[in-house]
């Protein structure tokens, strides 16, 4: 099990980006490096979340499922739970909510991890259904995602910040995914209206970077011609 100030990463950001969608890891691997964490499975089925060491996909048609240890990834992160007391927050929207976690972690230049519990007044999500090879791009994915949406529901908000000279690594700056308390509704966050909250934060200053080297797609692919950033721009955020 890592130390609780490390996040370890399977894949890359750049390798959805390029449509290198294979699960090449199995969410029992995973789940020995932390028990908290996102992330998404093979052809970019679903989107994971992983709360005290379960793992949630929420797949194309919205519904949340618990998945089972041979479950594959292309990408995920995860980090082992050592949250502390951070901030209560009230009447935001998302973007000022992540201006908000920014400024008072003051932790621009490191990773960091935010668990928020609380009500919200609207969320909307995200998941895309599971593609076959010949595997598309994030972006042309990203087009034809199932987009959900819910009023009044309490939940919890797992955010992990990436600095922006990891952009590519991760996704440079803010990403969330949510679960909602009756496991009906959840994933990749696309805006929300915050009516009260809890916030706790665990630094994280370490990062384990693991890439897929038993895949012959991923090593013998050429990034030099990657529209990493516009792409992450498009699909991510």
């Amino acid at each position: 099990m890592e130390n609780t100030n490390t996040l370890y990463q399977h894949g890359t950001l750049e390798l959805l980006v390029d449509g290198l969608l294979d699960g090449t890891m199995t969410m029992k691997e995973l789940l020995s490096h932390g028990n908290t964490g996102i992330g998404t499975g093979e052809g970019l089925d679903g989107e994971l979340i992983i709360l005290d060491g379960v793992a949630y996909q929420v797949d194309s048609h919205g519904k949340v499922n618990v998945v089972n240890d041979s479950f594959t990834m292309p990408f995920a992160t995860v980090h082992q739970a050592d949250f502390k007391d951070f901030i209560d927050v009230s009447n935001l929207l998302m973007s000022d909510f992540e201006k908000e976690i920014v400024n008072q972690a003051n932790a621009n230049n490191t990773f960091f991890a935010v668990l928020t519990t609380g009500t919200f007044k609207s969320i909307k999500t995200r998941a895309v259904a599971k593609s076959k090879k010949p595997y598309p791009t994030l972006v042309e994915t990203a087009e034809k995602q199932s987009v959900f949406e819910r009023e009044n529901t309490t939940g919890t908000l797992l955010t992990y910040y990436s600095p922006e000279l990891f952009n590519g690594v991760g996704v440079s700056g803010c990403h969330s995914h949510f679960l909602a308390d009756d496991h009906q509704f959840g994933g990749h966050v696309l805006d929300f209206e915050l009516e009260q909250g809890n916030s706790q934060l665990q630094i994280l200053d370490t990062l384990i970077q693991h890439l897929p080297t038993d895949s012959t797609d991923y090593m013998q692919h050429n990034f030099d011609n990657s529209q990493t950033a516009e792409a992450i721009e498009k699909a991510e955020k």
